[in-house]
Order: structure tokens, then sequence, then C-alpha cells
């Protein structure tokens, strides 16, 4: 009886790290999911006993099981982004607005090179916009409006020719607007109530980060 019992239990042994793990874009998820504090519940489906992601609500994968999007805006969520989102490789848009994100933008999300939207709006992130952004090359829509940001606004985006849409006000940038790349496509608007943000830059005459 005892011969019987030892292969069945070996398998539930083999099978066992299987049913208790994702991959490595659900773990980087659900790392998310530790760090937030969630009172409505959105994030209750991220189980990371699952074997992926592509099940839970507010995530969308492609058909190879590769999330590409990540849907979380008007949440009621809170607390700090981490740099486990740049496990997200093949992420095109990351929609996160108008929760209670606070801390400051990972420099790492600058690695997400297939990224099309990121929208961060109206929420409590500090800190400076990262320089690392400008990595993006594929990116379209970028918005950044409604928070506390500081310090200017990186040069290196002006190297995101695919840019449409740019919006950092409401915030507490300072320096000049880039004249350079997609910047003169982009309304005063998009800049707008920042009062330490000077007009566009003299390119030779002033420093881009003048007033900071």
């Amino acid at each position: 009886m005892a011969s019987l019992l030892l292969p069945s239990l070996l398998l539930l042994l083999l099978a066992a790290p299987l049913a208790i793990s994702t991959n490595s874009e659900g773990e980087a998820l659900h790392a998310l999911r530790t760090r937030l504090s969630d009172p409505r519940g959105v994030l209750q489906s991220w189980d990371p006993t699952l074997v992926n992601p592509c099940t839970w609500f507010h995530v969308t994968c492609d058909n190879h099981n590769h999330v590409i999007r990540v849907d979380l805006g008007n949440s009621n969520i809170s607390g700090p982004l981490g740099p486990e989102l740049a496990q997200l490789k093949h992420l095109q848009y990351l929609e996160l607005y108008k929760n209670n994100f606070e801390g400051t933008i990972p420099e790492e999300l600058g690695d997400l090179k297939n990224l099309v939207s990121i929208d961060l709006y109206d929420n409590n992130l500090h800190g400076s916009i990262p320089k690392s952004f400008g990595k993006l090359k594929t990116l379209r829509f970028m918005r950044l409006n409604n928070n506390k940001l500081t310090g200017s606004i990186p040069r290196e985006l002006a190297k995101l020719s695919n840019l449409k849409v740019f919006d950092v006000s409401n915030n507490d940038l300072c320096g000049t607007i880039p004249v350079d790349g997609p910047f003169p496509t982009f309304s005063f608007q998009s800049f707008e109530n920042n009062s330490r943000l000077n007009g566009p830059e003299l390119q030779g005459l002033v420093a881009y980060d003048f007033g900071c």
C-alpha cells in the first residue's frame, strides 16, 4: 500500500510549486498590490496562486499571455509606485489616473520600451519627471498633470518623436519649456499652473533649468 502512495505523493509535491507560483509579470503586479491601500477591493482578483495574471480584473493580456495593459483609473487606490512595474516588458498602457498614488515616479518605468500611453494624472506624486522617459520611443500619450511634481522638464523628452499628447499642468515645475522635438506642437494649456515654469527655452541664452 505504501509503495502505491509514494508515487502519488511525489507527483503532488512536484505539482505544488506550479500551483503557487505566477510568472514574473504576475509577481510584479502582486508586489505592487502589497504596497497599496485598496478600500474598494478593486485588486481582490489579483491572486498570486494563478498561473498568470491574464484573468485578473483591470489587466489585459495579448495572445501570448503577456500583460499589455493595466487599467486602475479612478479606483480610490493609494500608496507608492514601485520599480517592479518595469518587469511588465510588454506593457503598452499604464492607466493609473485619478487615485492617490504618492511618492516619486520610478526611474525604472523608462525601461518599458513598448509603452504607448502613461496616464498618472490626478494623483499625489512628487519629485521629478524621470529622465529615463526619454527612452520610451513608442510613447504617444504622457499625462502627468495635477500632481506635485518639481524640477525641470527633462530635455531627453524632446527625443520622443511619436509623442502626441503631453500634459504637465498643475504641478510645481520650473525652468523653461523645450522647443525641440514634438514640444512646439503642444498647447500652452499643457504647461499652465506651474508658477516657476517660464516660457519656451531661449537656446544659448539661458539655461533650460533657469529658475529651478
